[in-house]
This record gives C-alpha cells, structure tokens and sequence, in this order.
C-alpha cells in the first residue's frame, strides 16, 4: 500500500495480484472543500428533494448517461447557487464530480472529487475542466464538439462531459423553479 499526501489530496493505490491488475481510489476533494473552492465565503443549506420521474426521464435522454442518478448531494447558497455533486461510470469504475451553478444558471466550475481508475486522471486538468465554464444551463454540452476530447481519458472525458449534461437539465428543468 502507498500514501501520498500532498496538502488536501489524499490518494490511495493498492497493488493487488488480481487478473485485473492495479487499483487505485484516489480522494481529490471532499464537499466541503469543493464549497470552498468553487464558491469561497458562500453559506450552502442542503436540499434534500424526489427528483420526479418526468424529469429524471429527460435527464437519461439529454445526456445519455443511465447510471441512477443519487439525487442526495444538493446544495443551495443563500446568493443562489447550487453545488451538485453526481457520480458516473468512466471506463470500469465510479468518478465522483461535482459541478458548481451560478444564479445566473450557467457552470461556475466542474471539479473531480474521486477517482477510481487506474489511468485516465487527466480530467483533473485545469484546461479540460476550464471548457465547462460560463456555459448556460440551456446548452447542449457534446462530447468532441463543445467539450474536447483527452487523449488517454476518453471514456472518462466521455462519461464526465454527459454527468455534467445531465446535471445541467436537471437545473435547468427542475432546481432553477425551487
């Protein structure tokens, strides 16, 4: 077993002798340091809301994505901003992300909070992660299209760039009316 623990980031990697190789679960940010980090000084109350069917059904057809959405990590500043945090499945395994949306409904920020595979973490990437921001809750984000590709991470490029559209219809739909 290995630790590093660079200022917040802790990162776990264990060598194992299964057929599968290597794993690795890394922790990049908890929530209340994506509070921070995205939106310094704001104050977040948790919502906990049911999501309803309707709108759940349009979130699976305008992203894509079929992995359940948990519809638990929901939090709202008194400015009006929301801080959504969502997992979907990269190449084999869970990425825990969190996106930021400002009162005016456009992405303050995408940050990734865990990481599970073994390659691919180039998402982390402040110029990868940079393309998501300002774009409006009415846009339609396509993967190699609005949002580019990474070379190396592209299932995980993939998969992130459609949790992020995911997130975006549900604001768009449903949070930006609470």
């Amino acid at each position: 077993m290995q630790w590093h623990s660079p200022s917040y980031l802790a990162v776990i990697c264990l060598a194992t002798t299964a057929p599968l190789g290597q794993v690795c679960a890394k922790q990049y940010l908890s929530v209340d340091e994506v509070k921070k980090v995205m939106f310094s000084g704001e104050v977040f109350t948790k919502i906990d809301i049911e999501v309803p069917e309707l709108i759940k059904e349009k979130m699976r057809k305008e992203s894509g994505v079929r992995y359940a959405y948990q519809q638990k990590h929901i939090w709202k500043s008194s400015q009006g901003s929301w801080l959504l945090i969502d997992e979907v499945v990269g190449k084999h395994e869970i990425i825990t992300y969190a996106v930021g949306v400002n009162s005016k409904g456009q992405i303050h920020g995408v940050e990734i909070l865990e990481y599970n595979e073994s390659y691919g973490e180039q998402i982390r990437e402040k110029k990868w992660l940079e393309q998501f921001k300002g774009r409006a809750a009415t846009e339609t984000l396509r993967f190699n299209q609005e949002i580019k590709n990474i070379t190396g991470a592209t299932l995980s490029s993939k998969h992130v760039t459609n949790g992020v559209q995911r997130l975006m219809v549900l604001y768009r739909e449903y949070l930006s009316r609470i």
